[in-house]
């Protein structure tokens, strides 16, 4: 089973970015502000932003891979 673009790229996108926010929180509270694990997570999250538009580049480069959704 092959999904298409349509469906494969949002999908990826969304699996990947998912609970960035969530960890920042958790780290915050369970770590404090001044804790090496919570500027860890703060500093993932703003790498997150380059990352995701690399992968948007990747995913628009690669859409010949997917099948073609027939409009019916």
């Amino acid at each position: 089973w092959r999904l298409p673009h349509n469906i494969a790229a949002p999908g990826a996108m969304i699996g990947a970015s998912n609970f960035f926010e969530l960890a920042v929180a958790v780290a915050i509270s369970l770590f404090g502000l001044k804790s090496g694990a919570t500027l860890a997570t703060v500093v993932g999250v703003m790498v997150e932003v380059p990352v995701m538009l690399v992968l948007v580049r990747i995913a628009n480069n690669t859409r010949g891979w997917f099948p073609r959704v027939s409009k019916t």
